[in-house]
């Protein structure tokens, strides 16, 4: 029998959401160019990543930026837009699956290049595309339980290593028409960097106010999708439909926080299927759903934060706002905000 995990947060609030993107722009059309031989030779329809996936361009950073800088560059402008002394933050987490190494921590460089103090516990937690989310919960707990006053949350994504790596493969004239099918999903993602403070809403007048939510796992599905900066290979189909379903198991454990009435969801960006998709098969509005995938591609853990920050513009105070998303593995989760 499945069963979603809940939580629920008495005091805490997003003071900022902040989005910093990378400057080249890449299109779908530069990557069909560069595997126009592979789909001759295959006999299959170049414009896929456009036609089916609904993405037109994605972003990279220029060579050598470290994805430690993308998420620091992301949380000074989340700290400045919620005008808070740094000092006063005593969690910094860093939630992105890039990682230039693996030891020590990013966050312990995004805790130097910010300066924070001493006093700033700070790690990475990593959940494929829901790790933001999962620090969210986090931090929340840490504050309702006094043990801090203020959390910052970053993430730095790129996707330029993975997908010219991924080109070439597929360039060669080895390639399958399996290898093709199975790297699709590396040319869907994008490049940017999202950070996030959180603190008490009674404290900081006009924050917008973390209700809580709901997760569930089903980690039977682990291999489904395995990658690292060199390549990642999905089962695409198999990783969509397992997720869907695990997201209406988990959508059947919110009756009674009427869900269905929301005024804005952020959902996790992915692909035009993806989105639409999940909107059909949980009843969301899909005129409520803001989009970014169609011009950065699928920013992984950063992709729910960069979506709202995109559309904080539009807004009101007293909005009912769920970000909500699936992550390889797979996960499942779901969390409310009052604006």
């Amino acid at each position: 029998m499945s069963a979603s995990a809940t939580h629920t947060h008495s005091d805490t609030a997003i003071l900022s959401v902040a989005a910093v993107h990378a400057p080249e722009v890449v299109t779908s059309a530069d990557f069909d160019v560069k595997l126009t031989a592979t789909y001759e030779r295959l006999g299959t329809q170049s414009g896929l990543l456009e036609s089916l996936a609904g993405i037109r361009e994605r972003r990279w950073w220029p060579e050598g930026t470290t994805f430690a800088e993308v998420a620091a560059a992301a949380g000074r402008k989340a700290i400045a837009e919620a005008g808070i002394d740094p000092a006063r933050i005593g969690l910094l987490i860093d939630t992105s699956v890039c990682r230039d190494h693996l030891e020590p921590s990013a966050a312990v460089a995004v805790h130097h290049m910010l300066d924070l103090p001493s006093s700033c516990l700070n790690f990475d937690l990593a959940n494929a595309c829901l790790g933001f989310l999962n620090a969210i919960q986090l931090a929340g707990s840490m504050i309702d339980g006094g043990q801090i006053d203020y959390a910052l949350i970053v993430d730095g994504e790129g996707s330029r290593k993975t997908q010219e790596a991924t080109l070439a493969r597929l360039a060669s004239p080895d390639t399958t028409i399996e290898d093709l099918f199975a790297e699709f999903a590396s040319l869907t993602l994008g490049s940017g960097g999202a950070a996030m403070v959180l603190g008490r809403h009674s404290e900081n007048p006009g924050s917008h106010r973390v209700v809580g939510g709901i997760s569930q796992a089903d980690s039977s599905h682990h291999k489904i999708c395995v990658g690292d900066l060199d390549q990642m290979r999905t089962d695409t189909k198999a990783l969509l439909d397992a997720g869907l379903l695990l997201a209406k198991r988990a959508w059947a454990d919110a009756d009674g926080r009427d869900w269905l009435n929301m005024d804005h969801y952020i959902i996790h960006q992915v692909s035009q299927v993806h989105t639409s998709m999940m909107c059909e098969v949980l009843g969301i509005d899909p005129a409520k759903a803001p989009l970014t995938f169609p011009t950065l591609g699928n920013v992984g853990p950063a992709a729910v934060p960069i979506t709202l920050a995109e559309h904080v513009d539009s807004l009101s105070a007293g909005d009912r706002v769920l970000m909500l998303g699936i992550g390889s593995g797979i996960n499942a989760m779901a969390t409310e905000v009052i604006w």
